[in-house]
């Protein structure tokens, strides 16, 4: 089942995460936004360098954190994934058409936007400030269920004109329901976040897997018995409710209402602007499904909504593994400049090598890929899908981005980048929706995401200390690799045919294709460069450790 979002939304932006559950017809979450594997291992990227003889051993402490809750993340999300995936088809073959995808979608896409803010930021301290963070817990824990109890009560009075604003009266039911998930998200909030802190993925893989079995049994059962969009909503709340129950379990005590008016204000300092660039962040990836839905009605939503589904398949799988860890991983390297720079580049590698095959792929052999999975009747899906695929590389650049400018404090970047991304989103996915369909909007997101907010995030991270040159270090082989699947996809599909065998050959000559251009960036990769490799062959007794500075050549 697809998820909303989950108390482990560490940098405020949402992602995919135990917070609810909500399958689209993709089986990816529609939260709009494992490490990728590559060579060497991927949770590495956010493990910071090992220091040299004599330091603290607190660093490595830490690199083994990270190394294992990445690849606990990385197994919970492929599973999950493949859960999603299967259950998605079945539901979208046998159970609900268009339409009722195109209400879930709208209903979705409110819950998204309430989801990003409804504990106004507060949630974050649990992870990102120092010290014992059950001294503050409590108040964080007021904080955020008051906030997330008032923003329910505001959307169940208002639904019925939100629906209407959105060309969807028969929405409003949906979303009463499924916004539920807002005021369980806001209590789940304080135990999510100790999990993260603590890099407990491994137990968050069995929350997720309860989350999973509970939430997606509903939503089937409702399903086929008629209950159309609502049956989306059911399986969202009855998924919270387990997360919830799961997190409190995994950490004890957490749940404690408490008040202390000196914290509060200093948590809203804290909270409420990374709120604000969290819902801003939202209202960008979003706002496609609110043009698609009242300019193009919800038939044509319902094949948007599949079509960014499909292409959240790589960002979910490859990037919301990485990013449960990355922001907990850059926050205890924002105080070293030159550790910084590394893991970012590093990470960013690692998730361009995992994803850059998969949107390829998809990109490339659409049409063929949706009648195969879906059936014939969502054919119109693929018109949009090689765009969103494009975007979906960009999403996950922005998203790593967007974390490492969150534990650096650049918390006023990031207004600055969103309010941009937003203002110019709009009048060009109003403009593109008319004159081109679905597709039209995919293309107005690539135009505005790739030619205006890429160039700014560029600035940002260069403030932070991130070069230019890192960042086209990271991605040069991928990229490469990307253009030679492209090549050989074009060149072979009109020859080999859309067969199931068809698609197979090409996929295989492609991904082989693929790995030849990447091997090179191996030690890049694993943070360990030929040079270096030969150095402590020859060394091995007196220079067991690589230098920071020495990925920063």
């Amino acid at each position: 089942m697809d998820i909303a979002r989950a108390p482990d939304s560490e940098t405020g932006e949402t992602s995919d995460a135990p917070g609810g559950t909500a399958v689209a017809p993709g089986g990816t979450a529609v939260a709009r936004g494992g490490t990728g594997v590559a060579p060497g291992g991927t949770s590495e990227a956010f493990a910071p360098p090992a220091p040299p003889p004599g330091a603290e051993p607190a660093a490595p402490s830490l690199g083994r954190k990270v190394r294992s809750a990445a690849r606990w993340s990385l197994i919970n999300t492929v599973v999950l994934r493949l859960g999603n995936f299967a259950t998605g088809i079945v539901l979208a073959r046998f159970a609900l058409g268009p339409a009722e995808w195109g209400v879930y979608g709208i209903a979705q896409t409110v819950l998204l936007v309430l989801l990003s803010a409804n504990e106004l930021g507060v949630g974050l301290a649990i992870v990102r400030w120092e010290g014992d963070a059950r001294r503050f817990a409590p108040t964080v824990l007021t904080l955020s269920t008051l906030s997330s109890g008032l923003l329910y009560v505001a959307l169940f009075v208002s639904a019925p004109t939100v629906a209407g604003l959105l060309d969807s009266p028969d929405a409003a039911g949906v979303l009463r329901v499924m916004c539920l998930c807002v005021l369980i998200d806001g209590v789940a909030q304080v135990p999510g976040g100790f999990l993260t802190r603590e890099f407990a993925q491994g137990k968050r893989m069995a929350i997720d897997g309860l989350n999973f079995v509970v939430a997606t049994g509903v939503t089937l059962v409702l399903a086929f018995a008629d209950w159309g969009a609502m049956s989306f909503a059911v399986g969202a709340v009855a998924g919270n409710v387990v997360t919830l129950i799961g997190c409190a379990l995994a950490a004890p005590g957490t749940l404690k209402y408490g008040w202390n008016p000196e914290q509060a204000r200093a948590l809203l300092r804290f909270g409420l602007p990374l709120a604000g660039a969290s819902m801003l962040a939202l209202a960008v990836v979003n706002v496609d499904t609110m043009v698609v839905g009242a300019t193009l009605g919800n038939i044509s939503l319902g094949f948007y909504v599949l079509a960014f589904n499909i292409s959240g398949w790589p960002v979910r799988i490859i990037s919301e593994a990485a990013r449960r860890v990355s922001f907990a991983g850059f926050s205890r390297l924002a105080d070293t400049p030159q550790a910084l720079a590394q893991g970012f580049s590093r990470a960013l590698g690692v998730l361009m090598t995992g994803t850059v095959p998969l949107c390829v792929l998809l990109a490339g052999l659409a049409e063929p890929v949706i009648r195969l999975i879906y059936g014939d009747q969502w054919a119109p899906a693929a018109s949009a899908l090689p765009w969103l695929m494009a975007l979906g590389l960009i999403r996950i650049g922005s998203e790593l981005a967007y974390d490492c400018l969150v534990a650096v404090g650049q918390r006023r970047s990031l207004f600055l980048v969103q309010g941009l991304w937003l203002i110019a989103l709009i009048p060009v996915l109003l403009v593109a929706a008319r004159l081109n369909g679905t597709a039209g909007v995919a293309q107005g997101h690539v135009l505005v995401a790739g030619g205006l907010v890429v160039p700014v995030f560029l600035i940002a991270l260069r403030r932070g200390g991130i070069g230019v040159g890192l960042i086209a270090r990271a991605c040069a082989w991928p990229f490469l690799g990307g253009a030679v699947m492209a090549a050989v996809v074009l060149g072979l599909e009109p020859r080999f045919g859309d067969s199931r065998l068809a698609l197979l050959a090409i996929g295989t000559i492609a991904l082989a294709g693929y790995t030849v251009c990447v091997l090179p960036s191996r030690g890049f990769l694993r943070g360990v460069d030929p040079g270096d490799r030969a150095h402590r062959g020859r060394h091995r007794a007196t220079a067991p450790v690589r230098s920071p500075q020495q990925d920063l050549r």
